[in-house]
């Protein structure tokens, strides 16, 4: 669980980033489950976007994905969010 000086670090850190993946007509399926887990292995922190042909919205995409990977939901801001994951063994975000 994230606190909130921390969640507003991540944000600040985020802000600066790339989009990097993005939630389409397919919704969530194994294959983006699998390259999010990936992205959050290796950056810890990624930022999606939902597209507007998705069943789901960002907030809804959000919340399922994080379940499935484990990761926490630093923010979402219209059709974008942001999600975090600690990497045990080797932390690339510093708080």
């Amino acid at each position: 669980m994230l606190t909130s000086k921390q969640r507003a670090a991540l944000r600040g850190i985020a802000s600066t980033y790339e989009t990097i993946l993005q939630v389409g007509k397919g919704g969530i399926n194994d294959a983006l489950i699998q390259q999010v887990r990936d992205a959050l292995r290796k950056r810890e922190l990624i930022k999606m976007r939902v597209l507007d042909n998705c069943p789901l919205d960002a907030r809804e995409a959000a919340a399922e994905l994080a379940e499935v990977t484990d990761a926490e939901v630093v923010q979402v801001i219209g059709s974008r969010f942001v999600l975090f994951l600690r990497n045990p063994k080797a932390p690339v975000v510093k708080f």
